[in-house]
């Protein structure tokens, strides 16, 4: 698989852009269903969306996957986050053990929870249900050379590519990416202001609730951090390994690997919406697979949302990540797929329709 990422064209040549005849069919069928044109918003779009993916007029989405995705930040050492890093070991093992948000919404929606150490800086090796693709325990800090080298991160979208072509071959149907990272803020906002080239104070907020100095002083860092890395705006894979995340790398290769193999993909909030933008910008047909869960309250998401130029579903403030967006906005493209299948037409309810 690394073959393929290191050679970029073959992955995006993978990715076929939606089909406008699936578009059509799937708009007409929704023609014929017993309501008035258009009546049902988004959720029309959403349903077309997810028939042109799935290439039927009756989609489903009733398999659904989240994972959660874990790494650690080297620039961490610089104050930039109000939690110590070892936080992001005790919430794998709140994941593992089902008492953490993402747990209780993806119980609430019937969505398989699964967990990944794509970089976690402690040994998690004896924990049971635990995915690891971990190649380093954490990231280097970015204020004062790269995060990573290049391979490492391609090895990492790759092993993101594997995990959603592993979960289409196991039926599911609609994957979701969320994140767990102290730290991962401070790159998100980094690859953000990279994407733009834009300062990043425009695009740098509190994270995890940091004070008006720390948060002068996390905008200091990005800036000297892009100063030093000089990541190339138009290269989303050396973006990624000068000033990403383990986390943010794998949330890359779920993207794509949906996206390869016609699954669509979810995004959470500011990180998971990060990792989608270098997917898109690796590769502009992922576009056609994703959907953005919601607008999170981090300021730099804005920007991201522009840069991928689709509109999220849900705007409820929130900020948490661990694809707590992504498990709410999955029962709006479930109930899409479900007004498409069992909605009855004019027809099949004798109702007349308009002339």
């Amino acid at each position: 698989m690394s073959n393929l990422i290191s050679e970029s064209t073959a992955l995006c040549a993978s990715i076929k852009a939606v089909e406008e005849a699936w578009l059509e069919k799937a708009r007409a069928r929704q023609l014929g269903l017993t309501k008035p044109p258009g009546s049902l918003g988004r959720l029309e779009e959403i349903g077309n969306r997810l028939s042109a993916i799935q290439q039927t007029v009756t989609p489903e989405v009733t398999q659904k996957r989240i994972y959660v995705v874990a790494g650690d930040h080297g620039v961490t050492a610089e104050g930039v986050s109000a939690y110590p890093r070892e936080v992001t070991a005790q919430m794998i093992d709140n994941f593992l053990g089902g008492g953490a948000a993402i747990n209780v919404l993806g119980r609430h929606g019937g969505i398989e929870v699964k967990v990944v150490d794509a970089g976690v800086d402690a040994d998690l090796s004896t924990r049971a249900g635990l995915i690891s693709v971990k190649k380093n325990r954490g990231t280097a800090n970015f204020a004062l050379g790269p995060a990573m080298k290049r391979a490492e991160a391609e090895q990492l979208i790759s092993a993101g590519v594997e995990l959603a072509r592993v979960a289409s071959a196991e039926g599911i149907k609609l994957l979701g990416v969320g994140d767990m990272g102290i730290g991962n803020t401070t790159a998100a906002s980094a690859i953000t202001a990279a994407l733009t080239a834009e300062d990043p104070a425009r695009h740098t907020d509190r994270g995890t609730g940091v004070d008006d100095p720390q948060l002068a002083h996390k905008i200091e860092v990005i800036q000297r951090s892009l100063a030093i890395n000089q990541p190339n705006q138009n290269d989303p894979i050396d973006v990624l390994a000068k000033v990403g995340g383990a986390e943010i790398a794998v949330m890359m290769g779920l993207v794509l690997g949906g996206a390869s193999n016609r699954v669509a993909v979810v995004a959470d909030g500011f990180i998971s919406t990060a990792a989608a933008a270098l997917a898109v910008k690796l590769c502009a047909n992922t576009r056609d697979y994703l959907f953005l869960a919601h607008r999170s309250v981090e300021r730099g998401h804005a920007a991201l949302i522009d840069l991928i130029g689709l509109e999220p579903l849900l705007d409820l403030r929130m900020r948490l990540g661990e694809g707590t967006g992504a498990a709410l906005a999955m029962h709006l493209l479930d109930a899409s797929t479900k007004l498409l299948r069992e909605m009855a037409t004019f027809g099949e309810a004798r109702v007349s329709n308009k002339d």
